[in-house]
């Protein structure tokens, strides 16, 4: 099977969509429709990636959404097995909800943005301006979601206070699956390079105001690229 089928005949996948986005869409409804039952094992990562003919890297990505969303669960050395029918509304990154991850990122990242933007120093602006740049050009995923991290580490830095950095420090694994899981939605890397230039922009400009409106933009579509993957039929449970 390729990723133009689904398992349902007749029902083509969405043409707007990642392979990562496809996989997983496949994989969910043949979950919810209970051609894997609860408790069974999913099928090799090798096996899968020939029966949608995509990269393992591909698949792998699939099935980390899948846990993420409380759909399966993975055992090292036995696999991954289907742990419900219905996906959660509130994903797990790590040692953090998705909930719990874009509250906090409210509260601090969108003031420490305003406050780099105030107290920025010129090797503050060089990294980040350095950082910009290497995501609009790199094509390795892990490499770019590392950069990602790093360039929100590098915010709460320019911010001139130690907690917050700290802060984000402290969720920078959880930050870095996040990023990974809604940055391979179709188009979602290429936005959230513009993005992050709008907000370099404006701590250049040392623009208190114009910095926390690109921080809140920013944060506000990386919570919408969540409802997108988790699905607007589980956002109340």
């Amino acid at each position: 099977m390729n990723l133009s089928d689904s398992r349902t005949a007749g029902q083509a996948v969405p043409r707007r969509v990642s392979a990562m986005e496809a996989v997983l869409a496949d994989l969910r409804d043949a979950i919810g429709r209970g051609e894997y039952a609860i408790g069974e094992k999913l099928p090799a990562e090798s096996a899968l990636a020939q029966h949608y003919g995509v990269s393992r890297s591909v698949v792998r990505e699939a099935l980390r959404a899948l846990q993420a969303i409380g759909l399966t669960r993975s055992h090292t050395g036995r696999g991954t097995f289907v742990a419900a029918s219905t996906a959660v509304s509130n994903p797990i990154f790590g040692s953090y909800s998705a909930r719990d991850l874009v509250e906090v990122r409210r509260h601090v990242e969108i003031p420490v943005t305003g406050y780099a933007a105030a107290r920025r120093s010129e090797d503050d602006l060089d990294l980040l301006a350095q950082l910009a740049e290497r995501m609009e050009t790199e094509t390795d995923d892990l490499a770019w979601t590392a950069l990602d991290t790093l360039f929100h580490i590098t915010i709460a830095r320019a911010s001139g206070n130690e907690v917050f950095r700290r802060m984000i420090e402290e969720i920078r694994d959880a930050l870095a699956r996040q990023s990974s899981l809604v940055n391979r939605l179709r188009g979602r890397r290429e936005q959230c390079n513009v993005e992050h230039r709008r907000i370099v922009r404006a701590i250049l400009a040392g623009s208190v105001g114009e910095a926390e409106a690109g921080m809140r933009d920013h944060l506000a579509a990386v919570e919408a690229s969540l409802q997108a993957i988790v699905g607007p039929e589980d956002r109340h449970g």
